[in-house]
């Protein structure tokens, strides 16, 4: 289970952050747009990227342009059914 802090947020690093922050616009990205974009050492975006992994805040993609490289983009947060429920009535 993820470590949460009063806010009921995960706690990230800030490098996790700055990636996360990165790919907000929902637009996927592969390792080497993040590095040059985030002007981060690959090392620190590499484990960004393997700590948001883990707590399912991003996904990998199969990139089809170049099977060698990975996408990784935002995952999206499923809606909780109260909140569908509250809309509807």
């Amino acid at each position: 289970m993820p470590v949460v802090n009063s806010v009921n947020k995960i706690r990230l690093p800030p490098s996790a952050r700055a990636v996360l922050e990165l790919l907000e616009d929902g637009k996927p990205r592969t390792f080497k747009d993040m590095t040059n974009e985030a002007e981060i050492a690959p090392r620190t975006i590499r484990y960004a990227l393997k700590r948001l992994k883990e707590n399912g805040m991003i996904i990998e993609k199969f990139n089809f342009r170049d099977a060698r490289q990975v996408l990784y983009q935002k995952s999206e947060l499923k809606k909780s059914d109260d909140s569908t429920e509250m809309a509807a009535a």
